[in-house]
């Protein structure tokens, strides 16, 4: 009888181990998809400001933090495009890393 209790806790505990296992795939997916959304969010939000010309801007999320890149025409829109992006639903912060490309270059 021993015996056969001791292999009932093994075979729970082992599928118990496989079970976190198994989940970790789809928790990586929904943060991927949560991430995608929440740029798309930020994107959305930089088309429809005034003032900013969001076509070069590259916006990167991750779980709630988010990173501007690349470059906008004026050191206005600098400024302007952390604010919006600051005002999104769901971020948390928002690194600036947008240069400004003089024109003719």
């Amino acid at each position: 009888m021993a015996g056969g209790t001791l292999f009932v806790a093994v075979s729970v505990s082992a599928w118990a181990k496989r079970t976190d296992t198994d989940t970790a795939p789809a928790t990586s997916q929904s943060s991927k998809q949560a991430n995608y959304a929440l740029a798309k969010k930020v994107r959305a939000a930089l088309d429809h400001a005034k003032d900013i010309r969001p076509e070069n801007i590259v916006i990167r999320a991750r779980g709630g933090a988010v990173t501007l890149e690349d470059t906008v025409p004026d050191s206005s829109q600098v400024d302007k495009a952390t604010q919006v992006a600051q005002g999104v639903a769901g971020v948390t912060s928002v690194k600036n890393a947008l240069t400004i490309k003089e024109a003719g270059q």
